[in-house]
């Protein structure tokens, strides 16, 4: 799978672009199968493979993470970081409220 396809990349901020905005749009969510890990990309760097966004793993937090290391990590079966295919931009708040109320239960 083409976890950044030159349609995605064109929709994507650079980095720093919206670090102004109070509420950025999630371009692109990806996902690893085997650990319940998941990136929610704002921004990328198209030369260096950099994106920014929201990271769900341990904690909830905003933070870089990388497209070369995505493409080499392998997992059980060799699975591999996915892209969500179906994913639709959203503002990172929603993503966050969704997040917020499957950790905690909370239908607020």
């Amino acid at each position: 799978m083409k976890l950044v396809t030159k349609e995605l990349e064109k929709k994507f901020p650079e980095i720093y672009e919206t670090q102004r905005q109070t509420d950025p749009v999630v371009q692109a969510k990806y996902f690893c199968p085997w650990n319940g890990w998941t990136w929610y990309a704002t921004e990328f760097d198209k030369e260096e493979g950099l994106f920014y966004g929201l990271v769900a793993g341990f904690e909830l937090e905003f933070g870089y993470f990388s497209l070369n290391e995505f493409e080499s990590v392998e997992g059980p079966f060799g699975m591999k970081i996915e892209r969500d295919l179906y994913w639709e931009p959203i503002p990172v708040s929603e993503v966050q409220k969704g997040l917020e109320r499957s950790v905690y239960g909370n239908s607020n």
